[in-house]
C-alpha cells in the first residue's frame, strides 16, 4: 500500500467511524417487497398449483425478509417478533386494500385489459403497493426502513410517495411518472391522479417539520397531468377536477373545475 493510499484509508476510516451503521443494507429492500407481493398475489408467486403449504412458504419468506430488513433498527427481539406477527396478521387486509386499488385502476383506464394486467405491469399499482407497506411500517414507528422502501418504489416507477402521506381507498395513479406526494398530504377515497402531479409544501423552515405542510385532496377528485398543488392549508373539495398544468396554493370548494383556457 502506497503512503498516499494509506493516508487516504486512515482518513476515511476516521470519518466513517463518526457515522452510524445502525441502518439496514439497501439490498435487503427488494427481497422484502418482492416476497410480500408474491405472498399477496398469485401473479407474482410463480406457483401454478397453490396449496396451504405453498402459500405458507410464501408468507414465511416474506416474514423472514421483513425480519432481516428491520433487525438493525428494532431495539429488541421481542418487539421484532411482535412486528412480524402483526405483519403476517395484516396480509389479508393488505390484499383487500390493494385489490381495491387495482380494480379502481382497471375501471378507470380504458387501456387496461384485466385486473391481472394492472397488478403485474402498471407502475401506478406498484407505487401504491409499496407505499401501503411503507406507511404501515411508519405507523409501527419503525425508523429509516419506510423511507428506504418508498425510495425503492421511486426508483422502479418514477413515483415519489412519502410513507407519511395518508391515502384512502381505491387510489388510482395513471401513468405515474413524476408524481410527488409529500409527507403530510391527505388523500381521501376514490382519487385519480395523472403523471407529473405534485402535492407539495410551500417553502417552510425546518422547525415546521411537525406541521401539516402538504395539501388535502377530498374524495372523488381527479387531478390531471403536471398540476402542482401546494400548502398545508390547501384543500381540494370533494368531486373537483384539477386540469393539467394548474398551479394552486389556495383551497377550492367541492365540485370545482380548475383549468387553463
Amino acid at each position: 500500500m502506497t503512503n498516499i493510499k494509506r493516508a487516504c484509508v486512515e482518513q476515511l476510516l476516521a470519518l466513517r467511524k463518526t457515522q452510524s451503521r445502525e441502518v439496514p443494507h439497501p439490498s435487503l429492500v427488494p427481497p422484502f417487497v418482492q416476497s410480500t407481493l408474491a405472498a399477496l398475489f398469485p401473479q407474482y408467486s410463480g406457483k401454478v398449483n397453490e396449496t396451504d403449504e405453498t402459500v405458507s412458504s410464501l408468507v414465511t419468506v416474506a416474514a423472514d425478509s421483513l425480519s432481516e430488513l428491520c433487525a438493525s433498527v428494532v431495539p429488541s427481539t421481542e418487539k421484532l417478533s411482535s412486528l412480524i406477527t402483526s405483519f403476517v396478521e395484516e396480509l389479508p387486509s393488505f390484499h383487500s386494500l390493494l385489490t381495491e386499488d387495482a380494480e379502481a385502476l382497471f375501471r378507470g383506464d380504458p387501456a387496461a385489459r384485466s385486473v391481472d394486467e394492472v397488478i403485474v405491469s402498471y407502475p401506478g399499482f406498484t407505487a401504491i403497493s409499496v407505499y401501503r407497506l411503507a406507511h404501515w411500517l411508519l405507523k409501527k414507528e419503525i425508523p429509516v426502513v419506510p423511507r428506504m422502501i418508498s425510495e425503492y418504489a421511486h426508483t422502479l416507477t418514477g413515483v415519489d410517495i412519502h410513507p407519511g402521506a395518508t391515502i384512502g381507498r381505491s387510489f388510482v395513479i395513471d401513468h405515474g411518472t413524476g408524481i410527488v406526494i409529500g409527507e403530510t398530504s391527505v388523500i381521501h377515497d376514490n382519487v385519480k391522479m395523472y403523471q407529473g402531479v405534485t402535492l407539495g409544501a410551500l417553502s417552510v423552515a425546518k422547525s415546521m417539520a411537525d406541521t401539516k405542510r402538504h395539501p388535502t385532496i377530498e374524495k372523488d377528485c381527479v387531478i390531471y397531468a403536471n398540476a402542482t398543488i401546494l400548502g398545508g392549508k390547501t384543500t381540494i373539495g370533494e368531486g373537483s377536477v384539477i386540469g393539467g398544468n394548474v398551479w394552486l396554493t389556495e383551497s377550492v370548494p367541492a365540485g370545482s373545475r380548475v383549468y387553463h383556457r
